[in-house]
């Protein structure tokens, strides 16, 4: 993969364009739930449960979408990158900003050993980069730099956008199947009423079994070729191969033993490497494997 194949402006259209599909998809499901949910109980309360289900699916959307970057960062224990200890990180970060064009993002920092990094935020201007304190402690000045780099890549790119949304969409999955399951211990387990709550029971229990898959698939549907193009920007923004690649190399070997911190799966494919190590087959991964990373590295 060199340099000028890769087209950074056609994946910010395409970027663009597939988080308004996503937008309009998960407004659908809602919406396609609600009504559900009415058959279910009692269809004469169709039109109430849809004008519910719809106003739901609006605040759900907008707000998850507005407050992505807190949501994220909340979701991983991140602090804020504050005081003399972070000066150089803060320095690294807006270095970068003012290479590539874009507003500073606020700086966060994971509480994890592991070596990792992601991106979260709406657009640009509401954008954040969390590093962990693994990759504080562990990267070298250069390797460190590659990281930000490809982070401020993805931001530049919108694929932050689009896998906010791909996890907001798996969250309200998520969200539906827990609602399904508590339905059974406080609905009386379908005693009172009837048949109607014994198919939404049975309905629950499916939805239950079939949300890891489902957020898993949702994983598995984010173009590996974000990670690929992350690192081609990376390469880009420091004028260089070899930071990129010693970072790679090291965090393939700091996830050897798999990853010492959990991180919850719908946030999973915004990190630089997957959190959960290189212990599975690459068919059930969310990003391309390392050794590809790093070979179409060198080939640049």
């Amino acid at each position: 993969m060199s340099m000028d194949k890769i087209s950074f402006f056609d994946q910010i259209e395409r970027n663009k364009r597939n988080s308004w599909i996503l937008i309009f998809s998960v407004f659908l499901f809602i919406v396609f739930f609600a009504w559900v949910i009415a058959q279910v109980y009692d269809p004469g309360f169709t039109f109430i449960f849809l004008v519910f289900g719809i106003i739901f699916s609006l605040i759900y959307t907008v707000g998850t979408y507005r407050y992505s970057d807190t949501i994220a960062l909340k979701s991983v224990n991140a602090y804020e990158a504050v005081g003399d200890r972070f000066s150089h990180l803060r320095n690294q970060v807006e270095g970068l900003a003012l290479g590539s064009g874009l507003p500073t993002p606020r700086v966060y920092v994971m509480p994890s050993a592991d070596i990792n990094a992601f991106a979260s935020g709406r657009d640009p201007k509401h954008s954040v980069v969390c590093v962990t304190e693994g990759a504080l402690n562990k990267l070298s000045d250069r390797e460190l730099e590659a990281v930000l780099a490809h982070e401020m890549t993805h931001i530049r790119n919108y694929d932050i956008r689009f896998v906010t949304l791909v996890a907001v969409m798996v969250g309200i999955v998520s969200i539906v199947s827990e609602i399904f399951l508590r339905s059974m211990w406080f609905g009386g387990g379908g005693r009172d009423r009837g048949r109607g709550n014994a198919l939404f029971l049975v309905f629950g229990i499916i939805l239950a079994i079939l949300a890891p898959i489902i957020v898993r698939l949702v994983q598995l549907s984010i173009s590996r070729k974000r990670e690929y193009m992350a690192d081609a920007g990376s390469v880009q923004l420091t004028r260089t191969t070899s930071g990129m690649i010693s970072a790679l190399k090291k965090i393939k070997a700091d996830y050897g033993g798999g990853a010492k911190t959990k991180v919850n799966a719908a946030v999973a494919p915004m990190f630089l490497a997957d959190p959960v190590g290189e212990r599975f087959v690459n068919l059930f991964k969310t990003h391309p494997p390392i050794d590809d990373r790093i070979k179409t590295l060198k080939m640049m």
